[in-house]
């Protein structure tokens, strides 16, 4: 199957996606004059409340990337804002391009300030990876957590069964793989072993318990924060349901957006959140689907508005996040003729891991 064959089937499973949420939503949804109305009852200081939520479950989830990244690399080790500023642009990235390019955002920003670090990218590469194996164990607890205080509708148990097991899978290949930089030699390997070698060092976090345990403990937090921001979410909005329903909301939002067809999955999200909403606690159908476009446009606030800034910070625009350092650019040592630098990256920036 060609590109451009690949490219109209996606399109047309978006197309037919979309149909079917838009068909939902007319079919089950509310009157849309409630909607409008219940966004003119919000509540504003809920509102502030639930962004202040979010961007402490992002300063929390970075420093546990850059636990991760202290033990995976030698020193010197990039700062806290380096290494936030990288998350933040990162953040940026999938909130507006499709397929989480912003994973790879991220390591483009901070490789890019670590030009010392010979095979710096595919070693964060491996960072990346192993912060989303501590994401997956959250997502676990908050699984166990929502399962055993609320219902989970029928329909999203396949998902979550599949998250699960998914995530219990990816943690042991991970254990598995992990190599520690300070106990691995390069010598004698291939281009190609070079980098997959220097992608396990990005894992060395899970073969060092402490540094495990803090970025999964940080990560927790993370997630813990934003639950409180769903709470406070649904305060603004009215909907005073307990917590547990907090974690359902949490839970099937990110079961609604494991696959991005299309940004933020807007529309999708929405009915999946409401509909339980309106089933489990009474929650009007108007005021779940206003919540729901609110919720997404608070957590986006917060990803969207930092990015930027450090978008700016770091000296690139928006459109050169599509275009960020790829593994063609990953620098290796001096006796490995494999890679090169692209042409026209013979002068690269000073060091400034300082941040």
């Amino acid at each position: 199957m060609t590109y451009i064959h690949k490219g109209w089937v996606r399109a047309i499973i978006i197309v037919l996606a979309a149909a079917g949420v838009v068909a939902l939503l007319w079919w089950r949804g509310p009157a849309w004059g409630a909607v409008l109305d219940a966004f003119r009852a919000v509540e504003w200081h809920w509102v502030a409340a639930a962004i202040g939520l979010n961007l402490l479950s992002v300063i929390v989830r970075a420093a546990a990337w850059r636990t991760v990244i202290n033990q995976a690399m030698p020193k010197p080790h990039p700062s806290p804002l380096l290494v936030f500023s990288a998350f933040s642009v990162g953040l940026l990235a999938n909130a507006v391009l499709p397929g989480r390019i912003g994973e790879l955002a991220r390591v483009g920003v901070l490789s890019r300030r670590m030009p010392e670090q010979e095979g710096a990218w595919a070693t964060l590469l491996g960072t990346v990876f192993a912060h989303r194996i501590f994401d997956l164990v959250s997502v676990l607890v908050m699984i166990a957590f929502v399962a055993a205080t609320a219902q989970i509708p029928g329909w999203a148990v396949t998902s979550l069964v599949i998250v699960a097991v998914a995530g219990v899978l990816l943690f042991s290949i991970a254990v598995i793989s992990a190599r520690q930089h300070h106990l691995s030699d390069l010598g004698g390997l291939s281009a190609v072993r070079k980098v997959v070698r220097l992608g396990r060092h990005g894992l060395g976090v899970m073969r060092d318990p402490a540094s495990a345990a803090l970025a999964c403990f940080l990560q927790l937090l993370g997630w813990t924060f934003q639950l409180f921001a769903v709470w406070a979410s649904m305060h603004a909005f009215g909907i005073h349901s307990p917590l547990p329903a907090a974690g359902l909301v949490l839970v099937l939002m990110n079961v609604a957006t494991i696959f991005p067809l299309w940004p933020g999955n807007v529309g999708l999200v929405q009915a999946t959140i409401a509909l339980p909403l309106s089933r489990y606690y009474g929650v009007p159908r108007a005021t779940g689907i206003a919540f729901g476009f609110g919720l997404q446009a608070i957590e986006a606030s917060v990803g969207v508005s930092i990015g930027l800034i450090f978008l700016a910070r770091e000296g690139l625009s928006f459109a050169m996040l599509k275009v960020m350092p790829d593994a063609s650019q990953t620098e290796l040592p001096d006796d490995e003729p494999g890679l090169v630098a692209p042409a026209g990256d013979e002068r690269r920036p000073p060091a400034r891991v300082s941040g």
